[in-house]
């Protein structure tokens, strides 16, 4: 799935079943709904392909029943060995969660098109064992190696401001 895509999917699920709020500035209209929230819902009303809403019930199921937590505070390994029992979630999953929703500054996506193609062009090694090993010596924050990898693309919409 495309960013674009997940991003669209995304916003009707909150503009669908998340909490309105008043946001003076006004950016922000919408919470993002909470796993209990989605929990009661009925899997064929989400406006999804049957796969990817296996996927995410199987999520919501597992973080309102306390089988993975995610919350601040979460522990990491913990998170990850959660997350990768579920069906639908791989390893590329699984890490963009620990780097974007725990925070975790170790998460890294070797196999990411993104920093794999950013990796070649710098001359680091492109192949996800090559590379995995070559950014042991960034340990503990590769995520921000995987940052500044998706940066160095200046033709990807995610990487300019908008006008």
């Amino acid at each position: 799935m495309s960013t674009a895509a997940a991003r669209t999917l995304a916003a009707r699920l909150v503009t669908a079943h998340g909490d309105q709020v008043t946001d003076p500035g006004g950016g922000l209209t919408h919470l993002f709904p909470t796993a209990g929230a989605l929990a009661g819902l009925d899997p064929e009303a989400l406006a999804m392909p049957r796969t990817r809403r296996a996927t995410l019930t199987g999520l919501v199921d597992a973080l309102a029943e306390g089988r993975v937590a995610l919350g601040v505070g979460s522990d990491w390994d913990a998170a990850r060995a959660g997350l990768g029992t579920l069906s639908g979630l791989g390893p590329w999953t699984v890490e963009v969660i620990a780097m974007r929703g725990l925070g975790d500054p170790d998460a890294f996506l070797a196999t990411d098109l993104g920093v794999r193609k950013a990796a070649a062009e710098l001359g680091l090694p492109a192949t996800p064992g090559a590379l995995t090993r070559h950014a042991a010596r960034w340990r503990p924050w590769r995520a921000y190696a995987v940052q500044y990898l998706w940066a160095t693309d200046g033709a990807h919409a995610i990487n300019r401001l908008p006008a």
